[in-house]
């Protein structure tokens, strides 16, 4: 699509008569609401300017692009305007803008029109260009500036193809990440910049863009291996963990714009300190790449971590609910409070309802990108209501992301004419009716059995049975604290939680509560073995073990893992074993002491003499293991 199907002679304002920036937010949205651009004029000036509290979109050298992706936006459309005198807009190199291009996008804007948008932004770092603009005298002179410099754009769907990795290991070879909130023009505008600089000093680079139409461009495990250094310019989440032990510059969107040079040449200082990954190791690479198992693990693993607020949000709120009355949300119960009931419907009738379909949405979405998500969120809802659980939501979720991918291969070789239909309409009526029908009469049955016959047989342990249970998951907290062990225990006792049995949360909760703690009884135990610096980590070990944050005790881990590990493992599993055989029956998901003595008070103390039993044996363990000569510095600590 051709900029110029946007920006029309109705859509140019010319000189505008504003004398601020309100003024000017105001000239250009009448200008396309005469056009009949929008059905809302208050509501599209109302997401302009809730794009603006975000940061500003003055870029500098005299430009302004507000923009907005809304309801309010009856059709895609670009306004221009321009003022001689110049306004003040916030801009970035605090400078009066001169040139204002207004963008409207619909809330559910077609490709074609957001790769158009895309190319206007690119456009205009140009600076050749501007000036014509500046000069200009009537619309039809802007509509030609801009055709002249469109035959001679790149289009950002084909843009950068041909790019491959050096042929020498010793050439320089920078990344980089772009993204803003509405991924329509800062994105595009800071890949331009980047990508213009790198050009003049002669230094190959590739731009992976993270735009409204998803993730373009995407960098390679190849690419990642060879770059000298990677530039993250967003001012929204971009998955970084595929970028560790790499020289990574991370700044916001606006710096990729404004200071390029700056930048790069942090790009190519490989004196700088490796960027350390802080979350779980996901990767957004390519899938033919890496192995199955790891393919699963990572879209599976995507779905759970944006699961996870949902289900710690919801369990708390649970658990308050049970601090009132075990019964305090049932009108028919003597422990009815009306503020519990309020509490019970936002944490488990609405926040735990949204859990399944939102962890096979994700899953999709990791899978197939955003036109994916639809037909995961549809066939999570299908899940629940075919009684399947998780497991239905996780067969619905990977269903749903190839389904799509499928798709989107079959329609490739569409005519041109209807790319814009593949976004809006092709992929998520496919997807959705193909996934549906699948999880209704193909999926949804035998997941509905398996998932009973799960939830009959933990209902009916007892005795040594669930000791057994119990020392298990218990183990599996510790074994790698926060990584694919830990994670599947955890997803596990959470699904059982959600179907009314409590017993592997229980013994999940108490089992990763273990190796904190027992981090710090083993300071506390064999001080002489640990130096002074290290022992200053007691009291944040004890409070992050109390809180259920496993993760507290990684550092040690990770320095000597052959002692420590071992150790952990063995007083989790005694910890979850003696939790359950001692009738602990934690109902919250999340929360550590304080939903202990929130949802199982009458077995409160013996929960915490589990956990202590469990932790002096970890203790115990690590501190004979351990050797007396020092081997774990402070830095490893950091």
């Amino acid at each position: 699509m051709r900029i110029t199907e946007l920006l029309t002679k109705e859509t140019i304002a010319m000189e505008l008569d504003a004398t601020d920036k309100n003024g000017a937010i105001e000239a250009l949205a009448h200008q396309l609401n005469q056009a009949g651009k929008l059905n809302d004029l208050a509501g599209f000036i109302e997401g302009i300017n809730n794009r603006e509290r975000q940061s500003s979109t003055g870029i500098g050298e005299g430009i302004a692009i507000p923009h907005a992706k809304v309801a309010a936006v009856a059709a895609p459309a670009i306004a221009f305007g321009k003022s001689q005198a110049g306004i003040d807009y916030d801009s970035l190199d605090m400078q009066p803008a001169h040139l204002f291009f207004m963008i409207a996008a619909p809330e559910t804007g077609a490709q074609t029109h957001l790769d158009a948008l895309a190319k206007l932004s690119g456009i205009l770092m140009d600076e050749a260009v501007r000036a014509q603009l500046l000069k200009a005298a009537s619309p039809e002179e802007v509509l030609a500036i801009i055709n002249q410099a469109d035959d001679e754009a790149t289009d950002e769907a084909t843009e950068e193809v041909a790019t491959t990795v050096p042929d020498h290991d010793n050439e320089p070879y920078v990344l980089a990440v772009t993204a803003c909130p509405t991924g329509i023009a800062h994105t595009f505008m800071a890949r331009d910049a980047l990508k213009k600089q790198a050009d003049a000093i002669g230094i190959k680079m590739k731009v992976e863009t993270n735009g409204a139409g998803g993730v373009k461009n995407r960098l390679t495990d190849e690419d990642i291996a060879h770059a000298t250094g990677i530039i993250v310019a967003a001012d929204v989440h971009v998955e970084t963990d595929r970028f560790n032990g790499k020289n990574v510059v991370q700044v916001p969107v606006a710096d990729g714009i404004k200071r390029p040079e700056a930048l790069i040449k942090s790009a190519l200082d490989t004196s700088r300190k490796p960027f350390t990954s802080q979350g779980s190791g996901q990767t957004l690479t390519q899938e033919e790449k890496m192995g199955i198992g790891k393919t699963i693990y990572k879209h599976l693993m995507n779905g759970v971590s944006n699961m996870l607020p949902l289900v710690i949000a919801g369990g708390i709120l649970m658990a308050i609910v049970f601090m009132i009355g075990p019964e305090a949300y049932d009108p028919k119960s003597s422990d009815y409070n009306a503020f519990a009931a309020t509490l019970w419907q936002i944490g488990n009738k609405s926040a735990f309802a949204l859990i399944v379909p939102i962890l096979a949405g994700f899953i999709a979405r990791s899978i197939a990108d955003k036109p994916g998500f639809a037909a995961g969120l549809v066939g999570g809802m299908l899940a629940m209501s075919g009684h399947s659980g998780f497991i239905g939501g996780i067969i619905a979720g990977f269903l749903a992301g190839y389904i799509t991918q499928g798709i989107k291969k079959l329609t490739k070789n569409f005519p041109q004419m209807l790319e814009g239909l593949k976004p809006t309409l092709i992929y998520p009526i496919g997807s959705v009716l193909i996934t549906g029908l699948l999880m209704v009469y193909v999926f949804n049955t035998p997941a509905s059995w398996l998932n009973g016959a799960l939830q009959n047989g933990l209902n009916g342990l007892s005795g040594s049975n669930v000791v057994i249970l119990g020392i298990v998951i218990g183990a599996m907290m510790a074994i790698d604290m926060g990584g694919p062990f830990n994670k599947a225990a955890y997803v596990f006792s959470t699904a059982a939680l959600t179907a009314g049995n409590a017993a592997p949360i229980t013994a999940a909760m108490v089992g990763g509560m273990v190796p904190p703690i027992a981090i710090a009884l083993a300071m506390i135990f064999f001080k002489k073995k640990f130096s002074k610096a290290q022992r200053g980590a007691i009291i944040p070990n004890i409070v992050m073990g109390a809180s259920f944050i496993t993760e507290g005790a990684i550092p040690f881990a990770a320095a000597d893992p052959i002692r420590v590990i071992p150790s952990m493992m063995v007083g989790s599993g005694v910890a979850g074993g003696l939790a359950l055989l001692f009738g602990s029956n934690i109902q919250a998901p999340h929360g550590g002491i304080f939903v202990i003595f929130g949802t199982d008070l009458s077995h409160a103390l013996y929960t915490i003499i589990a956990i202590l039993i469990g932790g002096c044996i970890s203790a115990i363990l690590y501190g004979i293991l351990k050797k007396n000569t020092e081997k774990i510095t402070m830095s490893d600590l950091t």
